[in-house]
């Protein structure tokens, strides 16, 4: 048995009390989704993440993923029990509409799922993630057939999908790619190229896999404004919703990686492969975004995730492991969480997870008010501040990750560095994360470059001042938090505020060391 436990009740407490989730629930269409309920959702949850999903953990770090001569890839082999437990159980529904399968909930509590998912197997939780990322983007920009082709088995997790954006000789550069996507005369198109670094493109969990594919049409601009985006099966889907031929794509190879050794990065190849349009042709980056957005958020989660689950092996051996004697203990020996450095090291480690996961769910909130609240400039002031919260959530939750994972480590002493006592799965497994979805530089030149000049830079400054507003709230609540209000407004007056300045007026002025700057120099 696994020794994850699910943190139900921070949640619980961060929904009520810190992210304002009741506002949320309030919504029209959300009825169903109060508080009371939701909390009991999340144990459930918690529980099947901890009884069925963490328990394959292990063994899908050391067992991986593998790929096989006839170009199939099997995943480790608990993960295919554990996979149909997962779709039986619909925990990969529940943000989505009804009217395909869903549960109807906010993204929110999506967001807390897929928290629990990725504490109990980050490399298993990919599979849904990427999933969902797909199912946003057909939400969005499919058409009513294509949502009725493939959204509820989707949705349902019976089928998976996955985003084909990068290649070899593009990388990051989107813009660079060149797989070509040629009219068949029949209003499909023929898909050929090679595309890296697909998650879960091949695998044996569900019998059909829905890439969404980023391709040129002919004739299409240079750069980023000449890319489409395609549908592209695994198997092509009859009238009758059945499973037909194999399309012409398949799984080339798998990557050794460092970490998430149980999740398939594949190397694809498209071979005048069937291809679907999604929108009109030319609006492949503004589609991305939809995933890509989606999935930055749920990354930043990820670093949370790993984080938390690295804490609580940590947490647990220091408790366990005894050596030496503390200051001022009597006996034989002391448990090393008696000791300072070894406390610090897990107080370091709780207080960011807190901030972390505070921070996610806030965006998260934002995200469901930029859908549903019934005042238009509500809806769009929310998604200013998802905005400007997106790539933060995303480099400061992986980037924590890298150092909360090592903290974790660290206080294993030497029995962290060997693989047999699990946690440095966690510092390899949460290493991807700063990369993937955009590198963590990229996330910071989108906050500078693009996010803090909305508005000439008033979005920035009405969010700082919101935050400023907390003053008071600490001044009212009495002597006990006046260190922390005293330490908050020292923050806000000489670090925060002056730093959005310096960055707004940098970019104004069209510095072109704006993406250099250092703190110091703003």
């Amino acid at each position: 048995m696994s020794n994850y436990r699910p943190p139900v009740s921070d949640l619980a407490f961060v929904l009520e009390h810190v992210v304002g989730y009741p506002e949320i629930a309030a919504y029209p269409g959300y009825e169903h989704a109060d508080l009371e309920t939701v909390v009991g959702l999340l144990g459930e949850a918690g529980e099947f993440a901890a009884d069925a999903i963490a328990p394959t953990n292990r063994i899908g770090d050391t067992e991986g993923a593998k790929h096989h001569s006839d170009n199939t890839v099997t995943t480790p082999a608990p993960f295919r029990q554990a996979y149909k437990e997962l779709v039986d159980a619909g925990w990969g529904s529940v943000p989505f509409p009804e009217e395909f399968g869903g549960g109807g909930f906010p993204w929110t509590v999506g967001l807390a799922i897929q928290e629990m998912l990725g504490e109990s197997n980050m490399a298993f939780a990919l599979c849904p993630l990427l999933t969902q990322g797909a199912i946003d983007a057909l939400l969005h920009y499919g058409s009513d057939e294509q949502k009725q082709t493939y959204l509820p088995k989707m949705i349902s997790g019976e089928w998976t999908g996955t985003m084909n954006l990068t290649e070899p000789q593009a990388g990051s550069d989107v813009g660079a790619l060149t797989t070509k996507a040629v009219p068949n005369g029949d209003g499909t198109f023929a898909i050929t190229g090679q595309k890296i670094f697909i998650t879960f493109g091949e695998h044996d969990l569900a019998d059909q896999i829905v890439h969404l594919v980023l391709a040129r049409t002919p004739g299409a601009p240079e750069g980023t404004k000449g890319i489409s985006c395609f549908i592209v099966p695994k198997f092509l889907v009859g009238e009758d919703g059945s499973l037909g031929d194999r399309n012409g794509v398949k799984c080339l190879s798998i990557e050794h990686k460092l970490g998430i050794h149980g999740s398939p990065t594949c190397v694809m190849e498209y071979d005048g492969a069937t291809g679907y349009l999604i929108g009109e042709e030319n609006l492949g980056m503004r589609i991305m975004f939809v995933m890509m957005n989606s999935a930055r958020l749920s990354v930043g989660t990820q670093g949370l995730a790993l984080s938390e689950r690295a804490y609580q092996d940590a947490r647990d051996y220091a408790i366990d492991r005894h050596q030496g004697l503390a200051i001022g203990a009597t006996g034989k020996d002391s448990a090393i969480v008696e000791f300072p450095d070894v406390r610090r090291m897990l107080l370091t480690q709780k207080a960011y997870i807190a901030a972390l996961r505070r921070l996610m769910l806030f965006n998260a909130v934002h995200i469901d008010k930029s859908t549903h609240d019934p005042d238009p400039q509500a809806r769009a002031r929310a998604t200013e501040i998802v905005g400007l919260l997106t790539p933060i959530c995303k480099s400061f939750g992986t980037d924590l990750g890298n150092e909360l994972t090592s903290l974790a480590v660290q206080v294993h002493g030497g029995m962290g560095f060997i693989e047999e006592t699990g946690v440095a799965q966690y510092y390899r497994d949460v290493r991807i994360t700063a990369i993937y979805e955009g590198t963590n530089g990229i996330q910071a030149a989108d906050l500078v470059g693009r996010k803090l000049g909305v508005r000439d830079g008033a979005s920035i400054l009405e969010f700082l001042a919101e935050m400023r507003e907390i003053d008071s709230e600490l001044a009212a609540a009495g002597d006990d938090f006046e260190d922390t209000q005293l330490v908050l407004a020292r923050f806000y007056a000489e670090q925060l505020l002056p730093a959005a300045a310096g960055l707004l007026s940098a970019a104004t002025a069209g510095a072109e060391d704006l993406f250099a700057l250092t703190p110091a120099q703003l």
